[in-house]
Order: C-alpha cells, then sequence, then structure tokens
C-alpha cells in the first residue's frame, strides 16, 4: 500500500496577494478615464477621474470635506456603538439564558422583520429633525445584524464544557464571560463585520432626514448644482467607509483568532 500524497498550495506571497486584490479596482478606474477621455461618459452624467480628484482638492483646501467626514464619522460610530451594543447584550441573553429566550426572542424577530427605512418619519414624528433621529436610525440598522449573529454564536456553545464549568462552581456570567463569548467570537465578529457595513448604509439614509452637514448635504447640495464631480466623491467616500470597516473586522480577526488565518491559508 502507497500512503497517497497530498499537495497542499504554497502559500501567495504578500506583495503578490495584494496586488491581485488591487487589479480590479484599477480596471475599474481604467476604464472610467477611458471612457471620459473618448467622449463616451460625459461630464453631466460623470465627471472623469482627473475631475473628481481636483474636486477632493477644492473641498479639503476649504475644509468641508474634513468637517463632512468628523460629522458622518460621528453619527455613524455613535450609531454602531448602541447598536451593536444593544444586539450583543440581546443576543448573549436570549442565546444562553432559555427564559430570556422565551421573553425576547419572537418580539426581537418581528421587530427585524420591519425595514429600517420605513421607520425614518417615525422618528421624525419622535425625535424631530435633530441627531438623535440619525443616530438611532442607525442603531436600529446595525442592532440585528450582532443580534442574530451573537444568538446563534452562543447557542452553539458546547453544553458539555458549560457544564463542566458549572461543576467547577462558576456562575452563569461567569461562565458567559470565560466561556460562552470566547467560543461565540467567531459569530461575535461576523455580526460586527454585518453591522459595520449596515452602519454606513444606514448612514447614507440617515444624512437624507434633512442634514445640514456631513456627507449627506454635500451630496445634497452637489445635486441642487449639478456637480457630478461632488456627487462623485461623496459615493467613493461612502463606499471607502464600507472598505475600511470591513478591515478593520479582519484586522480584529488576525488579532484575536491567528489559528483561523492559518487554516484558512492552508486550504487554499
Amino acid at each position: 500500500m502507497v500512503a497517497p500524497r497530498t499537495r497542499l498550495p504554497a502559500p501567495r506571497r504578500r506583495p503578490v496577494a495584494v496586488l491581485l486584490r488591487t487589479l480590479g479596482p484599477l480596471a475599474l478606474l481604467g476604464g472610467w478615464a477611458l471612457a471620459s477621455a473618448t467622449g463616451a461618459l460625459t461630464q453631466d452624467v460623470l465627471a472623469s477621474p482627473a475631475q473628481v480628484a481636483d474636486a477632493v482638492g477644492e473641498l479639503w483646501g476649504n475644509g468641508q470635506l474634513a468637517d463632512a467626514l468628523t460629522v458622518s464619522l460621528t453619527r455613524a460610530g455613535l450609531g454602531l456603538l448602541f447598536g451593536a451594543g444593544v444586539g450583543l447584550v440581546l443576543g448573549v441573553v436570549t442565546g444562553f439564558f432559555r427564559l430570556g429566550e422565551e421573553l425576547l426572542d419572537s418580539a426581537v424577530q418581528v421587530l427585524r422583520t420591519v425595514p429600517f427605512l420605513a421607520l425614518v418619519p417615525l422618528f421624525m414624528v419622535w425625535f424631530g429633525i435633530t441627531e438623535t433621529a440619525k443616530i438611532a436610525l442607525i442603531g436600529v440598522a446595525t442592532s440585528f445584524p450582532m443580534y442574530v449573529s451573537t444568538s446563534g454564536g452562543v447557542r452553539n456553545t458546547d453544553r458539555k464544557l458549560i457544564e463542566a464549568m458549572r461543576s467547577f462552581g462558576l456562575g452563569r456570567w461567569a461562565i458567559v464571560r470565560t466561556v460562552v463569548l470566547p467560543g461565540a467570537l467567531p459569530s461575535l465578529l461576523s455580526g460586527l463585520r454585518l453591522s459595520m457595513t449596515l452602519s454606513v448604509i444606514a448612514l447614507i439614509a440617515a444624512e437624507e432626514i434633512n442634514s445640514t452637514e456631513g456627507i449627506g448635504y454635500l451630496m445634497a447640495q452637489a445635486q441642487n448644482f449639478s456637480r457630478t464631480d461632488i456627487l462623485a466623491v461623496c459615493i467613493l467616500i461612502y463606499g471607502l467607509l464600507g472598505l475600511t470597516a470591513d478591515g478593520v473586522v479582519r484586522l480584529l480577526e488576525r488579532f484575536l483568532m491567528p489559528w483561523r488565518k492559518a487554516t484558512q491559508g492552508a486550504g487554499r
């Protein structure tokens, strides 16, 4: 009998991997520039990359871009902090405690099916045209992905391990802190990734509520004056915010779960 030889692919070098990841965005940028240069894409439809770069310099030079970024990031950050925190607590309560699941899960599932955009008129009635309405909308949007991921991760924790910890005299909250949350960490990070991405989407909707500051306000002003270059800048900023949020969670995964990186690398 001859033992079969298993050939594992060699891990790709980091510079090569980064280069391959940038080929897609570079191809899109090149196609955009080519379409603008040949006249297939006119300025009234979409400004060229050079014009968008000039708009970035203009907005940054007069301070509008820095101020708008500060306001929008504050809104998204506060809403994410509130929403992800509430989703985490509710997920642990319903996933670990039977009474919590019986009392809360059905109500949360009903609320989860309501599109968060449908709450915009109600929040305007409750909070008026204030920052509270915008932050609350982002918080609601980001709470449910965190809740679903946390609840599922907590339920999938090894029950034998929990019983073993109980036999050593650990209380419920000590078990949650030392066993359940570390065991559910992959699900928690997945939920955080979804919540952070959704915070950017909810930010776009929130800044449509008669904003006088932020990236959404810049977009509204650019729309009034048909400035497609500034509109493109704002759209690209929203995209970069989402990409940055995803990158932050990836870094957390590498830091908190270094074994996962090794396992994924061996399977590719």
